[in-house]
């Protein structure tokens, strides 16, 4: 009995996705719920996975096209016996004599489509990555570039001449923008467009948030299983200084404000294939440890492209810590059609001034970009110092004053 592969509700306002890669070709057993084709939407990228054990009879979307939702994608003889397909043995990547051995693989994920691309621009072979079951994403292989990896070794009597190999490593890689890239550009540019935009900063003194950090982190991974970070911290702060200023949990719509009372603080998370934005939905109901653990939890299925379209929607306010990766100070565009985001920086020893003397404290540099159509300087002002007297007295968080 022939069954119909079809695409899935992808969420709300995503009517299309680009077949990024069918894991398995006509002829091949499955088995239930194993993944048969990757789609790769503007938000997320999607797992298909087999309706029922069975062969897969025929590919009717191929790699590349797109799709919208409903349309047919292939077809599934189900309970049908197929060919078990074996994976030929990649040849290892050369590395620099300084670097430790790679582990050798045992996942059967082939790579996701933008690596295997780049793989093969660039002449480089990685066999095992850091995505879902060893899959070797396009991050693996650009770090493989970056550290000297060559290509694998051409067959005999195939060797390039020595100014054609030269030639072939100095190529630059050209691989497809994906469709998330477009639409993040577009959606900030809309944001740049429409609000009436500007930033506003603050510092904050981390020394309080530190110790207790140093004094509790172990017991707390102990206790809860997740790390103790900062970001736990400054969401629930948010939150506190959200109901305080409610101004900047809310939207505009059309001759409206909509101001919302319940709190879906959205953390922008990075991947190889561009920024994601998952949703801490209803943060205020959440311990710190609650929120810890979501968070982490998003970072590893965002690493391995297995966050879900729902889990990026429905946000009332945006964290974006760029301090992860090492920056000193910016201006986040707003994640429309939100009013407001607070970037948060990397810590650093700065001097100050504390009881007249000067001192060496752990600094932060905080922004606020805000719509100023619906939202007015100082509750801007007024909600980063509620933000920078909680964090420098986490106290206050517990005793909610």
């Amino acid at each position: 009995m022939a069954i119909e592969i079809k695409v899935p509700t992808l969420g709300e306002s995503v009517t299309e996705a680009t077949i990024a890669k069918w894991f398995k070709q006509p002829g091949e057993a499955v088995t239930a719920d194993e993944p048969l084709v990757e789609l790769e939407t503007d938000k997320v990228t999607v797992e298909v996975p087999a309706p029922a054990s069975g062969m897969l009879e025929s590919i009717v979307a191929k790699d590349g096209d797109t799709v919208g939702v409903g349309a047919l994608l292939g077809t599934l003889a189900e309970g049908a016996a197929g060919t078990v397909a074996t994976p030929a043995a990649a040849a290892p990547a050369a590395v620099p004599a300084s670097a430790p051995a790679a582990v050798a693989s045992s996942t059967t994920m082939p790579p996701s489509p933008a690596a295997a691309k780049l793989m093969a621009d660039a002449g480089v072979s990685v066999d095992a990555g850091s995505g879902k079951r060893g899959q070797v994403l396009k991050g693996d292989v650009l770090a493989a570039v970056a550290s000297g990896a060559k290509a694998a070794a051409p067959a005999p009597g195939a060797a390039p001449r020595p100014a054609a190999a030269a030639a072939a490593a100095a190529r630059p890689a050209r691989v497809p923008r994906t469709k998330r890239r477009p639409t993040i550009a577009r959606r900030l540019k809309e944001a740049q467009n429409t609000a009436a935009m500007l930033t506003t900063f603050n510092d904050v003194d981390m020394s309080a948030a530190m110790s207790m950090r140093t004094q509790y982190k172990d017991l707390f991974e102990k206790k809860h299983g997740a790390r103790l970070g900062f970001m736990g911290l400054f969401v629930k702060a948010a939150v506190a200084a959200l109901k305080d200023i409610p101004a900047v949990n809310a939207e505009i719509d059309g001759t409206d404000i909509i101001y919302k009372n319940y709190y879906n603080i959205a953390v922008a998370v990075g991947s190889d294939k561009g920024l994601v934005v998952p949703v801490v939905r209803d943060a205020d109901r959440l311990s710190i440890a609650g929120v810890e653990k979501t968070i982490a939890d998003f970072g590893r299925r965002a690493r391995d492209g297995q966050l879900k379209i729902d889990e990026m929607q429905g946000g009332t306010f945006t964290i974006s810590n760029g301090g992860v990766y090492g920056s000193l100070m910016s201006t986040p565009i707003l994640n429309a059609p939100q009013s407001a985001i607070l970037g948060l920086h990397r810590i650093e020893d700065r001097p100050v001034v504390r009881g007249g003397q000067i001192v060496i404290r752990p600094m932060m540099y905080m922004a606020l970009s805000y719509d100023h159509r619906i939202i007015d300087g100082k509750e801007a002002v007024t909600f980063l110092v509620r933000i920078k007297e909680m964090i420098e007295d986490p106290q206050r968080l517990v005793m909610d004053i």
